[in-house]
């Protein structure tokens, strides 16, 4: 069965809003996103394995990478949503952007590619079970990141 508009639009705002509460620090509301138990994937970017975490954990991590920056903006767009009644997959583009004031480099880094959502609804709506980041380009400068998670 096709997803009906109204459940597109669910989803996308559901994805949007990942990004959204966390460039606004708004920890809390990230969480309540994701299902009980997320599928995240970040090795196009960090290299390692898949981990399966519960919403807490990947509020604790997203914390302390992102928590240190002085700003961020996460932009999703080009969202293509597939599924059926209670299973969904959103594709989007994104390009995020990376602050943090270093007298010794560039300040920023910004980085590009896509994200996979998989979703399920839930009793409480749409949710995200599943996030694979594929970083596809980046400009400027990464060592930001290790220097936001020391501070």
């Amino acid at each position: 069965m096709a997803i009906s508009t109204r459940d597109h639009l669910d989803i996308v705002a559901t994805c949007t809003r990942m990004a959204w509460h966390a460039d606004r620090r708004e920890w809390d509301e990230l969480a309540g996103v994701f299902a009980d138990e997320v599928l995240v994937d970040y090795t196009s970017l960090n290299g390692g394995e898949p981990a399966v975490l519960a919403p807490a954990d990947i509020v604790t991590a997203w914390t302390a990478a992102l928590g240190g920056f002085d700003a961020t903006q996460h932009l999703l767009t080009n969202y293509l949503v597939t599924g059926g009644d209670d299973e969904a997959v959103c594709t989007a583009a994104f390009q995020a952007s990376h602050h943090l004031s270093d007298p010794l480099g560039s300040s920023a880094w910004v980085l590009g590619g896509t994200y996979r959502f998989d979703l399920v609804r839930t009793g409480a709506g749409w949710r995200i079970r599943g996030v694979v980041m594929t970083a596809t380009w980046a400009t400027g400068n990464k060592d930001l990141l290790a220097k936001a998670a020391a501070r």
